[in-house]
């Protein structure tokens, strides 16, 4: 198999996107971008604060437009945010323009990584352990849709992870 120009990783918030792709994107000498990253530095805001202003609808279409610039780019790893799957648009570009890796996680772990840290718009306003498995229950036949490669997270250090794709990528 030729080693893929375009990596595109998807799944669940705590799933380890960011931290995964930045240890492949090193060790296969690619650039790391991450969807979220590309979002707020456009606008020059937070993502909860764009939540905020503009509500999930308004994320999601500028989610949207840098999901579909950073899939275009060459000799990259990108890490999408965990909803990137909603939207059909984004699922035709990533499926269609890359190699897609589902990094899988369950909802305990994606639950023990996320209960601290990082504001998570999509946690507010309920019992975040609900809010992953309903989120989880939507959002996983999105991702195996479009997946050319799932990877269990579990319990797994990100060089582990990162390894796993790399074999089936190299």
């Amino acid at each position: 198999m030729k080693k893929p120009k375009k990596i595109f990783l998807v799944g669940p918030m705590g799933a380890g996107k960011s931290a995964v792709g930045r240890h492949l994107a090193r060790e296969l000498h690619l650039t790391f971008v991450d969807s979220d990253d590309e979002v707020e530095s456009r606008t020059g805001v937070d993502i909860p604060f764009i939540f905020e202003k503009e509500g999930e609808e308004g994320f999601r279409k500028r989610e949207a437009a840098a999901i579909d610039d950073l899939s275009k780019l060459e000799d990259v790893v990108l890490a999408t945010g965990g909803g990137a799957v909603v939207t059909a648009e984004n699922r035709n570009h990533l499926g269609g323009r890359g190699f897609v890796v589902y990094l899988y996680t369950s909802v305990d772990q994606q639950f023990s990584r996320t209960v601290r840290g990082r504001e998570r718009p999509m946690l507010d306003g309920g019992d975040p352990r609900d809010i992953l498995e309903n989120l989880l229950a939507v959002r996983d036949p999105l991702y195996r849709e479009i997946a050319d490669l799932i990877v269990e997270t579990d319990g797994r250090k990100v060089k582990s992870v990162a390894d796993e794709i790399i074999e089936h990528v190299s």
